[in-house]
């Protein structure tokens, strides 16, 4: 569906946390926002979550940038209330920032640069905090932004984190991969050529990457369900692979499988190691 709106929709939603009667203005707020992309030649929305000072601090905020699963809608990037809920009981403010990844006509570009009009890793890895720089609060710099995602959105954060490392000094990967695969997750997508493929792999910057975090200190986390029977594997496999580089990395196995049932579980926990490698909100 092609969009028209030219200018950013500002929308200002109250949570259900605020449906208790609490004063306008306080508490956190849902923020429902676009901007127009060059790098899709379209609209990228999203929702922004704010913390519940964020209208009477003046305060910056550090930024979560989550990435939602694959294939998707249009509509996908909606309705995480569980990481909002997260955010919430971690105690520490920040802005949670949930772009959209897909569209209906293209339900899997993997995060990845396909050419003009589907440069999806433009979109969401450079345009997107210069969009929420600009727009909000922020504290604009790579010590104030974490890429985090789930399931393909944990391979397009890792990704994009890699190739971007001036821009986010925290990565984490919940349930994610790190190479393309088909739709169902269960092949590697073959990108064209033995170039691209490599670009697109986690995998191949593993060696460059000790080197890589001494210049740019990063907290690079990705986690995994022991009963994941797709991703499980090569989960094991990168943190073999950064154990032998010398790589700093965390890496954990939880009980259960590909299922919403592990990220709320841990949600909480994970969004604490997050924001406990990004600088603190400030005056």
């Amino acid at each position: 569906m092609r969009l028209r709106r030219l200018w950013p929709l500002l929308l200002v939603v109250p949570t259900l946390a605020l449906a208790g009667g609490a004063p306008a203005g306080l508490g956190p707020r849902i923020v429902e926002t676009s901007f127009r992309s060059r790098a899709i030649r379209g609209v990228v929305h999203m929702e922004v979550y704010l913390p519940a000072d964020y209208t009477t601090s003046g305060n910056r905020y550090p930024v979560v940038y989550f990435l939602h699963g694959l294939p998707a809608s249009s509509t996908s990037y909606h309705g995480a209330d569980y990481l909002r809920t997260a955010l919430d009981q971690v105690g520490r403010p920040a802005i949670l920032v949930e772009p959209q990844a897909a569209r209906d006509h293209d339900t899997d570009p993997e995060y990845l640069d396909w050419g003009p009009g589907r440069n999806w890793e433009t979109a969401v890895g450079q345009e997107l905090p210069r969009f929420v720089d600009r727009r909000f609060r922020t504290i604009p710099s790579r010590g104030g932004r974490a890429l985090v995602g789930l399931s393909a959105g944990g391979y397009g954060a890792t990704l994009l984190a890699l190739h971007h490392l001036e821009a986010f000094s925290v990565v984490e990967s919940w349930s994610g991969y790190f190479h393309p695969t088909n739709p169902a997750g269960t092949a590697p997508l073959d990108l064209g050529s033995r170039a691209k493929n490599a670009r697109a792999s986690a995998h191949t910057y593993v060696r460059t990457l000790r080197a890589a975090f001494r210049r740019r200190p990063t907290f690079f986390a990705f986690y995994v369900g022991r009963g994941d029977s797709r991703f499980r594997a090569e989960n094991l496999r990168l943190h073999r692979e950064l154990l032998a580089a010398g790589v700093p990395h965390l890496f954990r196995l939880y009980p259960g499988a590909h299922a919403q049932t592990v990220w709320s579980a841990h949600a909480v926990a994970w969004l604490r190691l997050a924001l406990g490698h990004l600088e603190p909100a400030r005056a």
